[in-house]
């Protein structure tokens, strides 16, 4: 531990996924390391750091909206508190955000995060603002490993483990890998190191995130081919009672030993998260997503064959440029035919820099809206009718907090609750019997 930013006070604002909740912790360990204390206050701190998000629309919105609110709390509030804006937003907009926010002191981009805690230190000495002062990379290279200190911001019970940083696929609609840059896989080795250290503090649950965890090893691996089964093998072999779960697998890279080892493994959550976006042909190819119906119907329902007692979830898009009513009623005819275990649907969002946006036929947003709410009030029904055959069986579960636990089938904040007696202690393994459920949630005895 140095002492670099001794007496200095710091507060972090995390926006947007876990994959950046993973960078805010990497910041907070590096400043902690640094001698810096922290607080959960935002106003009271010397130094306000806001990590972005600028994925689509409204979380672009909520990342300014944060930055507004800082600098209108710091004239009002008449103190000297230094704003330091990070994350996603400032790596695709550079210089046209601090252009349009003078006010915040400084601006960093994602490869700045191992150097955070000198950047704060010169801030602070040099006592003016340093926006422009640090050269914005235009394609990131860093990735977060276990030589990074960090600082948990989830529960002790469950941690992320990012096991890679960017995107090779040209999906028409993000633009995730122009801010993120190319896939970069950490080492088998660099991961189970960090899972062995999170089981031994305790973690029930460790969940491996990317921006797509089937392509993970392929950017090194000599043949081209995932070593995702490999580190799966890895990390089935860390002694302890703790749960592995996967989210962001992409179907174009599930392959028949992927399959085998969630059919087999007593550690991996049966939960499978593939976002298939669509189902229709015509929409998939403008996707570009690399999938066609034919494969996607033969995938799901292997995977449903032969991972017993498997939760699938699925992320939907709806609207996308030139989806007809015909394309829009295979999807909803699949939803039902095939009935997700989890779904979660999104209205198109057209974002600059994407291919997609350019694209004719835009589709007007009420017909986006009221084509994504039709598909929930579907998945509604298929949730209950599910709910309905829970009743009378018994489930492992982890309790998150008193009263409110989570299945294996189940990630924290986007699936279902199981509601459970408050006498049952946080952060451990229960077993409970399903008695009712309401709407999405169980109710548990």
């Amino acid at each position: 531990m140095n002492s670099t930013l001794s007496g200095i006070s710091i507060a972090m604002i995390s926006l947007g996924c876990s994959k950046n909740l993973v960078d805010s912790e990497v910041m907070l360990g590096k400043l902690l390391d640094a001698g810096a204390s922290l607080t959960a206050s935002p106003h009271r701190a010397d130094i306000l750091l806001i990590n972005t998000c600028g994925f689509i629309l409204p979380a672009k919105k909520e990342s300014i909206e944060t930055i507004l609110a800082a600098i209108h709390r710091r004239e009002t509030g008449a103190t000297k508190q230094k704003i330091v804006v990070t994350g996603c937003l400032f790596q695709r907009y550079g210089k046209e955000l601090s252009s349009l926010l003078p006010e915040v002191d400084l601006f960093l981009g994602l490869d700045e995060i191992p150097n955070i805690d000198s950047h704060l230190k010169e801030l602070i000495d040099r006592n003016t603002p340093l926006s422009d002062s640090i050269p914005l990379a235009q394609s990131p290279k860093f990735i977060p490993d276990f030589d990074h200190p960090r600082l948990k911001l989830t529960p002790p019970h469950f941690s992320y483990l990012k096991i890679a940083e960017g995107c090779n696929h040209p999906c028409t609609f993000c633009i995730i890998p122009k801010i993120r840059g190319r896939y970069r896989s950490r080492s088998i080795d660099s991961v189970l190191k960090e899972a062995s250290a999170m089981v031994e503090r305790g973690t029930k649950e460790i969940i491996l995130i990317s921006q797509d965890t089937t392509f993970y090893g392929i950017d090194q691996s000599t043949q081209k081919v995932s070593l995702l089964v490999d580190l799966l093998s890895g990390l089935e072999a860390i002694p302890g009672d703790f749960w592995i779960r996967l989210l962001y697998t992409h179907p174009a890279h599930w392959t028949e030993a992927l399959i085998e080892k969630f059919s087999s493994s007593k550690k991996i959550a049966k939960y499978i998260d593939i976002p298939i976006q669509h189902i229709s042909d015509p929409v998939l190819g403008r996707m570009q997503r690399k999938t066609s119906e034919a494969y996607l119907r033969e995938l799901l329902f292997e995977i449903r064959k032969k991972v017993k007692e498997a939760a699938i979830r699925t992320t939907l898009i709806v609207g996308f440029p030139g989806e007809s009513e015909e394309d829009y009623q295979k999807l909803c005819d699949f939803i039902c035919e095939f009935k997700f275990d989890r779904l979660g649907v999104f209205p198109y969002s057209p974002e600059e820099g994407t291919k997609a946006e350019k694209m004719m036929d835009q589709v007007a947003e009420k017909v986006k809206k009221r084509r994504a709410k039709k598909i929930m009030e579907l998945q509604k029904a298929i949730v209950r009718e599910k709910n309905r055959g829970a009743i009378g069986k018994k489930l492992k579960v982890l309790i998150d907090r008193p009263g409110l636990a989570r299945s294996q089938w189940d990630a924290p904040e986007v699936d279902t609750l199981v509601h459970v007696p408050l006498s049952l202690p946080p952060g451990q393994f229960a077993e409970v019997k399903i008695v009712d459920f309401k709407d999405y949630d169980l109710i548990a005895q």
